[in-house]
């Protein structure tokens, strides 16, 4: 790879996987500066048909928005919550389909969650099960 300061040559200081990818430590054998590159695989082009039959890209980003929302003030690391979005990502990726309902999705979080912490499985759902009332909540809350 070339140095994004000079265009030298430059070689890998150090690597380690990291949760959004390989990431390698670069310095430059002219100028000597060093920087740091992130290398992930090439996104899948994967659709989201939503509950009115819309046809969505699937974004990881609003992905990440609705379930880190859900573990708002919670004692749960960062690097779990990461891990639980790669893991329901590559999921999604390995079934091989280039669309995937939003149903499908939300049943695959819930599932993670459940096992991580109540409260913040218990926000997801109602959200997205979109409850009415309280008898909702109930329900749910007894299941766990």
């Amino acid at each position: 790879m070339n140095c994004i300061y000079c265009g030298g040559k430059t070689r890998v200081t150090n690597k380690r996987d990291s949760l959004n990818g390989v990431r390698r430590r670069r310095e430059c054998l002219k100028c000597k500066k060093r920087f740091t590159t992130i290398e992930r695989v090439a996104e899948v082009r994967l659709y989201v048909i939503k509950k009115d039959g819309r046809r969505e890209k699937f974004s990881r980003e609003k992905l990440e928005v609705g379930i880190e929302r859900a573990f708002e003030k919670r004692p749960v690391p960062q690097e779990k919550i990461q891990k639980m979005i790669n893991e329901v990502e590559k999921q999604l990726i390995e079934r091989g389909k280039n669309e995937v309902k939003s149903s499908v999705i939300g049943e695959l979080i819930m599932k993670k969650m459940k096992k991580i912490d109540h409260v913040a499985y218990i926000r997801f759902a109602s959200v997205y099960r979109e409850f009415k009332d309280v008898k909702d909540f109930k329900k749910l809350i007894k299941e766990v």
